[in-house]
């Protein structure tokens, strides 16, 4: 196992189902691997791939952000143009310092232990955990989006995604 690794298992939506065309918030049993220390949380893992995401292209400062493991993402805030979406959810999670140098991932933890990865290495194992959870949402139903307020986080949610994730063979989910 590398030096970071992230992985999921038992995604489902909130009420345990494999499949809720009413719920846009995927979770499942997370784990990340940094260095020699292991996290394991049952996360939003949906708000966890889009931070690990934009964390390829920014910083990300633990305790100051929200978690990269957040227990959950009650709340979407759409911008205008429907290009980044935010996410709102309560303090519960494990969080950890994602810092760019040139070429170079910096990841500080909790108990302030330093692991330095690739960009290359992280943008990785991040690519192949997002496509993980975006192919968990191709095989559910379609996400019944009643209201515009829905609709416009749901599609800034993956506009955003695939902006991040970059042209990779990956199509829009809408």
């Amino acid at each position: 196992m590398g030096i970071f690794k992230i992985t999921v298992e038992n995604l489902e939506w909130i009420d345990g189902k494999k499949d809720n065309p009413n719920d846009l918030c995927l979770h499942g049993d997370a784990a990340a691997k940094i260095g020699e220390e292991i996290f394991e949380y049952n996360a939003t893992v949906s708000a966890t791939a889009l931070y690990l995401l934009k964390t390829l292209t920014q910083n990300h400062i633990m305790n100051e952000e929200n978690q990269m493991l957040p227990c959950c993402g009650h709340y979407m805030i759409p911008d205008n143009d429907l290009t980044n979406v935010d996410i709102c959810g309560c303090p519960n999670g494990i969080d950890w310092t994602v810092l760019h140098d040139k070429d170079r991932i910096k990841l500080i933890t909790e108990s302030g232990k330093e692991t330095t990865i690739s960009l290359k290495e992280y943008q990785k194992e991040v690519f192949r955990f997002a496509d993980k959870i975006e192919d968990f949402y191709k095989k559910c139903s379609p996400k019944n989006l009643s209201n515009e307020y829905d609709r416009n986080c749901y599609h800034a949610f993956w506009n955003e995604w695939h902006r991040r994730r970059g042209e990779h063979g990956q199509n829009e989910i809408a």
